[in-house]
């Protein structure tokens, strides 16, 4: 037996919901890996689920993405060693603590290239703007894409990424602070759709020029202005709902706006295949590496203080991610 700290729910609501236990972990068995945690990433579901928005059986621990270093591996377990440098995300909720033991192909190597925190801190949003921007539409020279919420940890990092590959990016986020922030991450234009004229600013920037995909993390606010910023033929990529929920349309809207193209992707099915999960971060840690995605870390919390994260989460008052440190 091997002692280990985590996070324990038993009930919903404020961040004080929240309170640490001792636990005994087993020996890994067949197919499971022992992983000594060196830094939690935190992401906004987490707060959902924590309240009850997203309710989970209890008792129930918090938390979907860590690094750290493997200490052990249960038999059958094959390319893992004690002492390698480790990354995962959706390996069963409870990531918040300082050792876990997670099934083994849920795991994915660090390079020596990226550091621990930067892993934790980008593996979970890096992957969704992978998926985004490479298998949703496979973003290159000529394209020109618009980004909601560019300012925002996907944001940021989609933007920069597609950026890179070619693209021409306009991104739009809420406010004059976070418009500065999306153009620093890469957006040849940032826009702020707090403004009533937000889609004619857009098509000013492109000189008129529809968009060829749009990513719409915000939802209610955003989706049914956005349909008509979208080149014939083009697509309109809804991953969030920050707004609220996008509206239900009929499929005939999208024959009107252009003969476009709607998809609801999200990042676990497009990582549920052990191989595929380890070529995608494969390139999202070479992006890491080249300095085309970096990680913004606002703020970093000891595992024990799990509370207070939270409720600096909820005020907003943070560009960046926040990480939890066993």
């Amino acid at each position: 037996m091997t002692a280990a700290t985590r996070i324990r729910l038993d009930s919903f609501g404020g961040p004080e919901v929240m309170t640490l236990e001792q636990v005994d972990l087993p020996a890994p068995a067949a197919g499971e890996a022992q992983v000594r945690q060196t830094a939690v990433g935190f992401n906004y579901i987490d707060v959902y689920q924590r309240s009850g928005i997203y309710p989970l059986p209890t008792p129930t621990g918090l938390g979907h993405e860590a690094a750290g270093v493997v200490e052990a591996v249960g038999a059958g377990v094959t390319g893992l060693k004690p002492g390698d440098r480790v990354a995962y995300i959706n390996a069963g909720i409870g990531a918040y603590a300082d050792r876990r033991i997670v099934p083994a192909d849920k795991l994915v190597p660090v390079p020596d290239g990226v550091s621990d925190e930067a892993a934790a801190a980008l593996i979970f949003k890096g992957l969704t703007a992978q998926y985004l921007i490479r298998k949703t539409h496979n973003v290159g020279p000529g394209d020109t894409i618009l980004v909601h919420a560019a300012a925002g940890g996907v944001g940021q990092i989609l933007s920069a990424w597609a950026k890179a590959l070619g693209a021409t990016v306009i991104g739009t986020a809420g406010g004059p602070e976070k418009v500065a922030i999306a153009k620093a991450a890469g957006c040849d234009v940032a826009i702020d759709y707090r403004q009533e004229d937000w889609p004619e600013q857009v098509l000013a920037a492109t000189s008129g020029k529809k968009v060829r995909v749009a990513y719409d993390s915000v939802g209610e606010a955003t989706f049914l202005k956005t349909l008509d910023l979208i080149a014939p033929f083009g697509l309109m990529v809804s991953f969030g709902a920050a707004s609220g929920p996008a509206p239900a349309i009929g499929p005939e809207l999208l024959n009107k706006k252009g003969c476009l193209f709607l998809t609801r992707p999200s990042i676990f099915p497009h990582n549920a295949d052990p191989a595929v999960l380890k070529a995608n971060a494969a390139e999202l840690f070479a992006a890491i590496s080249a300095g085309i995605v970096k990680p913004a870390i606002a703020a970093r919390f000891p595992l024990a203080e799990a509370v207070e994260a939270h409720r600096t989460a909820e005020a907003r008052t943070t560009a960046g991610s926040i990480l939890l440190i066993p």
